[in-house]
């Protein structure tokens, strides 16, 4: 579902795009796709974006699947109506495993390159959180800025 809506009285544009998908790796890459094709025909275009989508998607359907279960990506952008022209992408990922709460992880002195994925979104997104709900699902997303169109 996409929409653009403009609030009364407000020259700022939200643009907002939600897909559900199968928490399978196959629905992981999926999200990273369709998130990247959508921010592309709002105009935006970000080499941050598809990582943290890929992340977020990835975490869902390791660590948030359950048997017949799907996850929801959510993307919205918030234009500003000053000549500022920044953007704020938010990409929120809702799984049905409220209790797989993610962590940042520091490097492996092994070398090992799994469970590190967080640390990744800690380092690139402006601001990221996990927020609980509706029972039994969580929603992590993460924030960045992105020149608008």
């Amino acid at each position: 579902m996409n929409a653009e809506t403009t609030p009364p009285g407000a020259s700022a544009l939200t643009f907002q795009f939600a897909a559900l998908l199968s928490a399978t790796p196959r629905g992981a890459r999926l999200a990273r796709l369709l998130g990247t094709e959508q921010l592309r025909s709002w105009g935006l275009v970000s080499d941050v974006a598809p990582l943290l989508i890929a992340e977020l998607a990835t975490n869902a359907a390791v660590h948030g699947h359950v048997r017949g279960q799907d996850f929801r990506l959510s993307l919205t952008v918030e234009v500003p109506g000053d000549a500022d022209g920044t953007a704020t992408l938010r990409i929120a990922v809702t799984d049905t495993r409220h209790e797989a709460v993610p962590v940042v992880r520091s490097p492996s002195p092994d070398g090992r390159t799994n469970g590190h994925g967080m640390l990744l979104i800690d380092a690139l997104a402006d601001a990221w959180g996990i927020e609980p709900g509706p029972f039994p699902c969580k929603t992590v997303w993460a924030d960045i800025g992105l020149l608008g169109p």
